[in-house]
């Protein structure tokens, strides 16, 4: 799934004037037919395919990396369409921007031949070489037929220390002002979970004058991952999105037909008939469920964290953290050990890559090389010394007071600061070994990064920081995650067909489950499971996944002989 930074402080990006326009995709170092500004910096353009902020072309950190390196990008972002419609019309035209992370859409550029191959060209760029191991290259090209199309952003190096303090996976989410009114009850069961949330719902309805939501489904276009993916996590599995895959047989299952999904989806029915459940929950476009959020009337959410990051950064900024949530990782049965947290993955099938159209492929990496320097992760994460952070007398960089009300403000931030979450980097420390590569991190400063709440939170669980509420996944397989493997089914292969008539069955029945009661609830889940089981092969979804598994195990197996050699 798509993944994000974790606060506005965290997610800073370039956007600056463009220039792009067709070519061979060979380019060269000297980039001679790159557009250039007036005073001679290369300018090129990058498309995310997934919703962000415009930062201006002026903005204080902007014009920095414009005189330290000598380039500038301006980043777009996706609006109005999905990511799939969004690439289909670029590929349509046979016009790219410099650079793309085409999402969802990633399939559609690889077959359209509009990404560049950077396998024969990494060598030459040793910073951005440096953000993966060898073996992980080398993971990507055994999974993309020998080359290497994009470089995935969000992957930890291996060996890399995990240094996060927030927590941007998926989670049930409960608002810290619930939980500090309940004085901090244990929380492990979705049960436990409802009642909690019901009890405050009856003596606390409004908010600002405005009636309280008890719990939110985000259903829109492909983030109904909210809707259909729990039972996974729910079992005890991690995030393979896909399906669940037993350890010890190594065979993908499909999580839609275990006990747990039906059980999770009649407690499901029995909130909404309470009306616990946002009536609107299944018809709401994604800017409607965020402007919800926004108001901080929503009590409790199935989501990932970088998915409501804007909603939470608006409360925030606006002194309302009591009004932001906590993570929690619930099971159905308290015997069940979660695994909600991911540890270090490698996404070889995402990414962001240099297309086909971009004159100089070259001076792009360069770019990405510049970024990923230790001066270039300095100013992108915690921008200039004696403007945004100081340093002591034995090195350690911390952020004053003033300093940290700053980067929390909105506006600040967008005047002052770059975009490059989907830019190519890396987690956890600077070159130097004691710093963080993100200021939220450095253990003597996420505490200032901490509201009043935030503090009486994490000190009434005894956990340090966000991502302690929520236990990792272990051990991380060979194969995870599986639901990669999907970006490579075409709409003609049979378990492609099955993908694609699972997301409809699924989209068109679970919300018929959910809203038909209680009562009615055994008869629906029964038609769901005809249609299911009438108008989806998932055994050919199942024994697709089950081959790519295996392969994934001997891959990784014949990987690490060779890497040792």
């Amino acid at each position: 799934m798509k993944k994000f930074g974790k606060v506005a402080v965290t997610a800073m990006a370039l956007a600056l004037l463009a220039g792009c326009g067709s070519g061979n995709g060979k380019g060269d170092k000297d980039g001679g037919t790159q557009a250039t500004d007036s005073d001679g910096n290369k300018k090129y353009t990058a498309f995310m395919a997934v919703p962000g902020s415009e930062v201006p072309d002026d903005s204080r950190l902007n014009n920095v990396f414009a005189e330290e390196f000598g380039w500038r990008v301006k980043v777009s972002w996706l609006t109005g369409q999905t990511a799939k419609e969004r690439i289909g019309v670029m590929v349509s035209g046979g016009e790219y921007p410099d650079i793309v992370d085409a999402s969802d859409g990633r399939s559609a550029m690889i077959d359209a031949g509009a990404y560049v191959p950077l396998e024969d060209k990494l060598d030459d760029y040793p910073n951005l070489k440096a953000t993966l191991s060898d073996i992980q290259w080398e993971k990507i090209k055994a999974d993309n037929d020998g080359h290497i199309y994009t470089i995935p952003q969000f992957a930890q190096k291996d060996g890399t220390v995990d240094t996060a303090t927030s927590y941007g996976g998926e989670a049930f989410w409960i608002q810290k002002r619930v939980l500090k009114w309940a004085n901090y009850p244990e929380i492990n069961t979705v049960e436990q979970y409802f009642d909690l949330i019901n009890k405050y719902l009856a003596e606390n309805p409004d908010t600002d004058g405005q009636k309280n939501i008890g719990f939110e489904i985000l259903s829109d276009d492909w983030r109904y991952f909210c809707l259909e993916n729990p039972p996974q996590f729910l079992a005890g599995y991690p995030n393979d999105g896909a399906a669940i895959v037993d350890p010890d047989t190594m065979k993908a299952k499909v999580y839609d037909k275990i006990p747990e999904a039906k059980e999770y989806y009649k407690i499901l029915s029995e909130q909404f008939e309470k009306g616990t459940i946002d009536p609107e929950t299944f018809t709401a476009k994604y800017d409607q469920y965020i402007a919800k959020l926004s108001s901080g009337r929503v009590l409790g959410m199935i989501d990932q964290g970088w998915n409501f990051q804007s909603a939470r950064d608006s409360l925030v900024s606006q002194g309302k953290d009591e009004l932001t949530w906590a993570p929690l990782d619930l099971t159905l049965d308290e015997n069940v050990q979660p695994q909600y947290r991911e540890g270090g993955v490698l996404s070889t099938q995402g990414g962001i890559g240099i297309t086909t159209s971009c004159k100089d492929v070259d001076g792009v990496l360069q770019m990405w090389d510049d970024m990923v320097s230790e001066k270039g992760m300095i100013l992108r994460n915690w921008g200039e010394k004696g403007v945004d952070y100081e340093v002591d007398d034995d090195g350690m960089f911390y952020r004053t007071d003033e300093q940290w009300v700053n980067w929390k403000d909105t506006d600040y931030v967008q005047k002052n600061s770059v975009a490059f979450g989907y830019m190519p980097g890396y987690r956890g420390y600077l070159p130097d070994g004691k710093n963080t590569i993100l200021p939220s991190e450095q253990i003597s400063e996420f505490r200032k990064t901490l509201s009043d709440i935030d503090k009486e939170v994490l000190d009434a669980y005894k956990v340090d920081n966000w991502t302690q509420m929520v236990r990792l996944q272990d051990p991380i397989q060979p194969w995870f995650p599986i639901y990669t493997e999907r970006n490579k089914w075409t709409s003609s292969d049979p378990a492609g067909i099955a993908s694609q008539n699972m997301q409809e069955v699924k989209m068109q029945w679970l919300p018929k489950v959910i809203m038909g009661g209680p009562a009615a609830y055994e008869q629906n889940w029964e038609d769901y499971m005809t249609a299911y089981d009438s108008q989806i092969d998932y055994k050919a979804f199942e024994d697709t996944l089950t081959k790519e598994v295996k392969r994934r195990v001997e891959i990784e197996k014949e990987l690490e002989a060779k890497v040792d050699k």
